[in-house]
């Protein structure tokens, strides 16, 4: 892209149809002007090709980094890929897991409640086995006494019978 030159770079001089010595020294000046307007345009041009050439220089050199970016972006985006492909099937596996996890969870929490409701009953009816284990060894006991002692006072009641029959005979 190239700046305008200045119009008064670009206009020629308008020489007149007069030759004085006055002129010429007029058209040395112009002639002079001339060599410097030239020269201050051929510098003007060198600056803008050095400029416009810098400019590609630095379009290049952003296209290749923008290249370079590029190449880096798929790199990276090939790499994230593997690395999901990697993970995934763990982390479908974990999942997996986790959800049959949760799902035993939600069935032991009522096996739980019910396990302790059944031992809660079992320890009362162990309770009241006991407790009546307890008065059946008592009433035994009792039984075992009672039979003893009805035993010995019919031996002591047979044994006075057999005196008896003794002291008649």
């Amino acid at each position: 892209m190239q700046t305008p030159v200045p119009q008064l770079l670009q206009t020629p001089r308008i020489k007149s149809s007069a030759h004085s010595p006055r002129d010429s020294t007029s058209e040395e000046e112009r002639s002079e002007d001339d060599e410097v307007s030239r020269t201050a345009l051929s510098t003007f041009r060198a600056k803008e090709e050095q400029i416009e050439k810098k400019k590609m220089e630095v379009r290049e050199k952003v296209f290749a980094q923008l290249g370079r970016v590029e190449e880096e972006t798929k790199r990276l985006a090939i790499i994230q890929k593997e690395l999901e492909v990697m993970v995934d099937p763990t982390r479908k596996e974990v999942s997996a897991i986790r959800k049959k996890i949760d799902a035993v969870n939600r069935e032991l929490k009522p096996l739980g409640h019910n396990c302790l409701k059944k031992e809660k009953e079992y320890k009362e009816a162990l309770e009241a086995f006991n407790g009546k284990s307890r008065e059946k060894a008592q009433l035994v006991n009792k039984l075992m006494e009672l039979v003893s002692e009805s035993e010995r006072l019919r031996m002591k009641k047979l044994e006075e019978l057999s005196k008896t029959v003794d002291s008649i005979r």
